[in-house]
């Protein structure tokens, strides 16, 4: 059997002897640098998308529209803290936004996902609070997360503006016809691309507060 230690470490591989500070010290810095050049490639691969993301977004709000946000796991927790940046700012002069976080209802997912499947625990909640005009934003580090994309589906056929945070290549969220805009972090690493969506949606969030200041002003 591996050690599960080794694995999360390879610098120590080989090794038979405890590693030392110096080992570990020299682990963290590499993955540092390693989520530095995956927001940098972010940025450089990504970063028109991204400010097309915070104009469609910009948009959405600006019409009256609100913001559904999805996610599994640690993405779900992406997808809060979305709702939260954009209900909650805190930054002064900003305005709070209509966000509504669909991973909080957490007797609607497990009633859908015991009664008609897991991979419809979202669309359920798009056909019940989606309108035209309205924004759906979906994370996942592979792009394949099957219950985002059917949701993605039925919100794009419902006339909702669909937004996509994936890593690697993108997989199939970047191909779907149906998700209008997709940020994608090109890194093979799930913590290395939460890192870059994080990063990501924040300056979303600043974006569409500028453009909307923008609109406004005189």
């Amino acid at each position: 059997m591996k050690d599960p230690l080794r694995q999360l470490y390879p610098d120590l591989s080989g090794r038979p002897e405890p590693a030392s500070d110096a080992d570990l010290l020299t682990s963290i810095r590499r993955k540092v640098d390693d989520s530095i050049r995956a927001k940098q490639a972010l940025v450089d691969q990504s970063g028109p998308a991204l400010l097309d993301t915070a104009r469609a977004l910009a948009g959405v709000f600006a019409g009256g529209g609100r913001l559904l946000t999805m996610g599994n796991g640690g993405s779900s927790c992406d997808a809060a803290h979305v709702a939260v940046e954009f209900m909650h700012p805190i930054t002064v002069g900003r305005k709070a936004l209509p966000a509504m976080h669909l991973g909080a209802d957490l007797p609607m997912l497990t009633a859908v996902g015991n009664d008609v499947g897991f991979d419809e625990i979202f669309v359920r909640q798009v056909i019940a609070h989606g309108r035209s005009g309205d924004a759906l934003i979906g994370f996942s580090t592979s792009g394949n997360s099957t219950n985002l994309l059917r949701a993605f589906e039925v919100a794009s056929q419902r006339g909702l503006v669909t937004l996509g945070f994936s890593g690697g290549d993108g997989g199939r969220m970047a191909s779907a016809g149906f998700v209008q805009h997709c940020v994608i972090v090109p890194s093979p690493s799930v913590h290395r691309v939460q890192e870059g969506h994080l990063v990501a949606y924040h300056v979303l969030w600043d974006l569409v507060h500028t453009l909307l200041a923008s609109a406004e002003a005189p």
